[in-house]
């Protein structure tokens, strides 16, 4: 059993262990739950990491989960099983995929780590096929059994989609998701649109993702929810990375990674590697800080934005200002202005100091913007490299990375990719590996990849034959799919969720005001 207390960046009095933390959530003052200590988190040395580098990626994920959760082997042994031994498409789980850059424009390689394999072809995946799984022993072992569970989740794309699937049907669970109505792309509405599921809800939200996020984030605090929540015996939840147990498993791929280049002798015991990835609420960067404490020799994060780089700024200059055009871009699930995993690493930068980050955070809430100090921002700048990707940048990635190499990437994962090629170029010439988080298929944006490397996309005509057998024009276009047209062109095969999602009707076509959001979780209630 683990010793790992846990806290809240808000307020540093509030202890809970890691059972606690995942069913609430949120902690009631608002804050985000953390380990209490980062000092306290396991290390892993770097004869562990040798022995992890033979183990099967369930294996590693019990040897990383264990110290972090305190949860009994048996527990854990049966939430890794039932998360990961079915519903990805290769054995181990994630791939690694060597892009071999050395030789055309630096001493350094560069790995796709890719992490869309599972059942909704996304990264969130990776996470969320264990969530249910482990708020389900969290309930049991803090002692909370409430009539009914509900998970509130805002979505800019796919975590709405991997929450879903990861949730539906679970008993004594009823899930709600809330989503841009035009800020996914259409596969990715359709994903969610069209889920199966007698205990699933999914609302589109007149708005950007961070309107959702702050009405979702808001009702975990409001006395009316509150009261009528406890009085109906319902407790409310979060699948996103605000709650712990929706982070702590994404630190197992970095982890898992690392260990697995080992035994791919990509890299040798005590090789340091640059870690780079693309993102907008902050949570998947900050599952490679945390690996990265645990003992990952990691020599710089790099954390790539698209136009909406509000990151960029505060690791640049250490201002984090939303006062800013928002943007709709290729690659929605970092269309985002307010990162919510960003409260967790100030708080550890800021020496734990609960007293500073609710000083910060007061100030985005009245003015939209903050700064961090001198002390503070010279860790960012020691930790973190920040650049971001604009949407030229972005196709011509996707299209350069598919002409040279035959890599076929999607946009996030491009963003990614352009701002490590401009950290190499910056950097001092070096021969450390670097491994850029690929976080979705493709072929979840197929338009916009398509349009990349071929043009905007234009169905052809379709000829049929008549009755007497000859051809002739039917007078409609063709309704064959830009994720098909992708495919006969690129020769790269479309993953079986995204090919079984064609043809399907949406169940879910609700659209909300954020405003309205309450009102559909108290009629949920």
């Amino acid at each position: 059993m683990s010793n790992l207390n846990y806290t809240s960046t808000r307020d540093s009095s509030v202890t809970a262990t890691a059972a606690e933390a995942i069913v609430k959530g949120i902690s009631e003052d608002g804050g985000l739950f953390v380990p209490a200590k980062l000092s306290d988190l396991p290390k892993f040395s770097a004869e562990d990491l040798v022995k992890l580098s033979e183990m099967s990626y369930g294996e590693r994920a019990e040897e990383i989960l264990r110290p972090l959760l305190g949860f009994t082997d048996e527990d854990l042994s049966v939430c890794v099983d039932n998360a990961y031994s079915s519903g990805f498409d290769t054995i181990g789980i994630t791939r690694i995929v060597n892009l071999d850059d050395s030789k055309k424009q630096s001493g350094s390689s560069v790995y796709a780590l890719e992490l869309w394999h599972g059942p909704t072809s996304a990264f969130k995946d990776m996470a969320l096929q264990i969530l249910p799984e482990l708020m389900n022993v969290s309930g049991r072992v803090s002692g909370s059994n409430p009539a009914k569970t509900l998970i509130l989740t805002a979505t800019s794309g796919d975590t709405g989609k991997a929450a879903l699937e990861g949730f539906k049907d679970v008993p004594g669970v009823e899930i709600a998701v809330f989503y841009p109505e035009n800020g996914v792309s259409e596969t990715q509405k359709l994903q969610m649109s069209s889920q199966e599921g007698e205990n699933v809800h999914v609302y589109a939200v007149k708005g950007n993702f961070d309107d959702c996020q702050n009405a979702v984030k808001a009702v975990f605090t409001d006395a009316e929810v509150g009261e009528k929540s406890k009085n109906a015996g319902v407790a409310l939840s979060s699948a996103n990375s605000i709650n712990w147990g929706r982070l702590c498993p994404q630190i197992v791929y970095y982890i898992a990674a690392y260990a697995q280049m080992l035994r791919e002798k990509t890299i040798r015991t005590g090789d340091k590697i640059n870690i780079c990835v693309p993102t907008g609420n902050f949570g998947n960067i900050l599952a490679a800080y945390y690996a990265m404490i645990m003992g990952v020799p990691v020599e710089k994060l790099i954390c790539a934005s698209n136009t909406n780089n509000i990151l960029t700024d505060l690791i640049n200059t250490g201002v984090y200002d939303c006062n800013r055009e928002f943007h709709t871009t290729v690659s929605p699930s970092m269309d985002i202005l307010v990162s919510s995993n960003l409260e967790r690493l100030l708080y550890h930068l800021s020496g734990e100091n609960s007293d500073t980050i609710k000083e910060l955070f007061a100030s985005l809430k009245e003015t939209g913007k903050f700064e961090v100090d001198a002390k503070i921002k010279k860790k960012l700048k020691s930790l973190f490299y920040g650049g971001w990707c604009s949407e030229l940048e972005t196709a011509a990635t996707i299209k350069n990375v598919f002409n040279e190499h035959g890599y076929l990437m999607d946009t996030h994962t491009a963003v990614g990719y352009k701002v490590l090629r401009d950290y190499i170029s910056n950097a001092p010439k070096s021969k450390i590996k670097t491994v850029v988080a690929a976080t979705a298929s493709p072929y979840k944006f197929s338009d916009a990849v398509y349009e990349s490397l071929y043009g905007k996309y234009e169905p052809t005509a379709q000829e049929v034959k008549n009755e007497d057998g000859d051809s002739e024009f039917d007078g409609e276009w063709a309704e064959e799919n830009v994720m098909d047209a992708l495919e006969f062109r690129t020769g790269i095969c479309i993953p079986k969720p995204l090919v079984d999602i064609i043809g399907k009707e949406a169940r879910f076509t609700e659209v909300l005001e954020k405003s309205q959001i309450k009102d559909a979780v108290l009629k949920l209630i």
